[in-house]
């Protein structure tokens, strides 16, 4: 009898898990996630994958593209979602490709993504320089000249990530268009020749974001500064902001949040992604130190996986709530 009834409930158990899985929610759905060419967004990009995945979706390898293509082929419905979305950094293409009309924006992903300007330590202290308005002095400009033009070489961004048009409006906002010159292009190549001048003894300039993992390597207060700006200047949809903070300093750019967007007609017809976007949260720490190990040499792809399903297994309960909120919210 014993061996009956448990015989039984092994069969219940099996069978409800068969019905289950063959009634997830994504079953028969492909999901086509986007990210910038920006290695070190694989890691939450994937996340989000992970726990689609959970939901019976089909979720493809994540297409890496220039970010206002991504918002237009999101709002087309060419792609499902992008987990990168800055606020208020992405705001004008965000805005341009559809805005709230075309795209399903619910909670936060990562908090305290910080940006800004920053100087080898040695370099601050030795001429006291504390604010990127100082650049306006030619002979405090001509340390960081690297082409010897007599004009400081700032290492910027890639062009179309969004911080291009912060700096160059910003350059100029500040007068510095006569002293600075803000360099523009493939930011990984720029950041290695920054690198090497700092390994030189040289002085450096550069623009950077958090999370990187530069900022692992370039300790800020160990190794280089940030820089204060004179006052709040941004372009376009962001003009309104102000970016002083509660103590008064103002590096220049507030501290965006991350959120996973997606196509909002898709969203709405599919009730547990949305729960499940609008859900998941991933502490910028965690962000960070995936991203050092990257740069320490474990930068594969089942290197990433492997950090990706190292991250799912330290934060299971969380995860599995995600899952069953998503569930709850298909039915």
């Amino acid at each position: 009898m014993r061996k009956t009834a448990l015989f039984a409930a092994v069969l219940t158990t099996f069978a409800a898990t068969h019905v289950s899985a063959a009634d997830l929610p994504g079953k028969g759905i492909t999901v086509k996630p986007l990210q910038s060419t920006i290695a070190e967004e694989t890691f939450q990009t994937l996340i989000v994958s992970r726990a689609l995945e959970k939901l019976g979706y089909s979720v493809e390898k994540p297409s890496e593209v220039d970010y206002n293509v991504a918002y237009t082929s999101i709002a087309s419905g060419d792609a499902t979602f992008t987990a990168v979305n800055w606020q208020p950094l992405h705001d004008d293409m965000f805005k341009a490709a559809g805005g709230d009309a075309k795209f399903y924006r619910e909670g936060t992903f990562v908090t305290g993504a910080a940006q800004g300007y920053l100087i080898d330590k040695k370099t601050a202290e030795k001429y006291h320089i504390t604010n990127i308005e100082q650049l306006k002095d030619p002979k405090i400009a001509k340390l960081f000249d690297s082409n010897g033009d007599g004009k400081a070489d700032m290492t910027g961004c890639t062009p179309g990530w969004g911080c291009e048009a912060v700096i160059n409006h910003q350059n100029s906002a500040f007068g510095l268009a006569d002293t600075v010159t803000a360099n523009m292009g493939n930011y990984s190549a720029m950041v290695a020749d920054t690198l090497a001048r700092y390994k030189q003894g040289k002085p450096i300039l550069y623009y950077t974001w958090t999370p990187y993992w530069l900022s692992d390597v370039l300790k800020p207060g160990r190794d280089v500064v940030w820089l204060q700006v004179p006052f709040s200047s941004l372009p376009g949809e962001q003009s309104k902001v102000d970016t002083k903070l509660a103590n008064g300093a103002n590096y220049g750019f507030p501290v965006n949040t991350m959120h996973i967007v997606a196509n909002r007609a898709w969203a709405e017809k599919n009730p547990a992604a949305a729960k499940l976007f609008a859900e998941m949260k991933l502490p910028i720490t965690d962000i960070n130190a995936e991203n050092a190990a990257m740069h320490a040499g474990q930068a594969s792809e089942a290197d990433i996986n492997r950090h990706v399903d190292g991250w799912i297994k330290g934060h299971q309960a969380e995860f599995d709530k995600w899952i069953n909120d998503a569930l709850a919210a298909a039915k």
